[in-house]
């Protein structure tokens, strides 16, 4: 039986991998910016929040990485371009690619941090409806 693509359920996982990829990033970044600035009077506080939310990525991009292997999927080329961001993937002998436009990536990447970072939805609709009425 020839193989025909991949799920949507692989694609979803390689689609996680890119973002938490990133997403960890983000949160690594921004921890040494903030150590490093001396603009915060406790760096430590907010260290230790963002810090929180890399390792929670971590986990997820662990156990993403645990799935592909019993999967035998492969990400083994990433390009970040004008438009997005372009991945070239192996599953089950099949190669393919998957491209994520920048504006649904980061919209998806800020949602995702907002979570791992234990910000609710109702915090977030808060501070939008707040900043609306100033």
């Amino acid at each position: 039986m020839a193989i025909t693509g991949i799920t949507t359920e692989e694609r979803s996982l390689i689609k996680s991998y890119l973002l938490l990829i990133f997403i960890h990033k983000v949160f690594e970044r921004d921890c040494r910016i903030i150590q490093e600035s001396g603009v915060f009077k406790t760096p430590q506080l907010y260290v230790e929040i963002v810090g929180n939310g890399a390792k929670r990525a971590a986990i997820l991009l662990r156990e993403i990485k645990q799935e592909f292997a019993s999967r035998t999927i492969k990400v083994f080329e990433i390009q970040r371009g004008l438009h997005g961001i372009e991945a070239r993937y192996a599953c089950r002998g099949y190669v393919g690619s998957i491209e994520l436009l920048w504006p649904t990536f980061r919209e998806e990447m800020m949602s995702r941090m907002r979570a791992y970072l234990g910000l609710t939805q109702v915090d977030t609709e808060s501070k939008q409806a707040a900043t609306v009425s100033l």
